[in-house]
């Protein structure tokens, strides 16, 4: 699919610039895997320019090398992923609340949404499922604007300063989590 091109994702309309990646390389899986066994990673604002914004503070990978070792990350521990970008709001807000009906958790980086989107954070809240929250570099260490999430006390957990490695420990935090709400018969 070219980035013009319109896609579905979740029942909505992903605008022109969002460009939703279903895991081609077991696309057939899964579609038929529950929805107890599927990721769905959320990539927002500008992230879309990873490899060409400022390599000091974002390195110099892409964000389909994100996608790439965030899915294998995904199926060592045992979970389909679908990948989602977009530099609008209320696209992240409408995938967000839709996400429930199909997904067991959400790996989120949300840019600089992450600052100031209450409309993010009610959304995460709403959805009742767990998010994790990433970010690539330490927002601790960044522009005192950077520094605060909104979105945090709605979040499952947080990984940030770890470039793209914090992709991975997000979905290994994630799992986690998600292993100690599972009942075992």
């Amino acid at each position: 699919m070219q980035d013009h091109e319109m896609d579905w994702t979740c029942g909505l309309r992903a605008a022109s610039t969002a460009v939703f990646r279903p895991d081609d390389s077991a696309a057939e899986l899964a579609q038929d895997m529950p929805f107890a066994l599927r990721l769905l990673l959320v990539n927002g604002p500008n992230l879309n320019l990873l490899g060409r914004r400022d390599p000091t503070q974002y390195g110099t990978f892409t964000l389909a090398d994100v996608e790439s070792r965030t899915r294998e990350a995904a199926h060592e521990a045992g979970y389909a992923l679908d990948c989602f970008q977009s530099n609008h709001e209320g696209e992240l807000v409408d995938l967000i609340q839709a996400s429930s009906a199909r997904y067991a958790g959400i790996l989120l980086n949300a840019g600089a949404l992450t600052h100031y989107s209450y409309a993010l954070r009610d959304a995460i809240d709403a959805c009742r499922l767990p998010v994790m929250e990433i970010h690539i570099s330490d927002i601790a260490m960044r522009e005192p604007f950077r520094q605060h999430s909104v979105i945090h006390p709605v979040c499952a957990g947080q990984v940030k300063g770890l470039g793209l490695q914090s992709y991975v420990v997000g979905v290994k935090e994630l799992a986690a989590i998600l292993e100690k709400g599972r009942i075992i018969p």
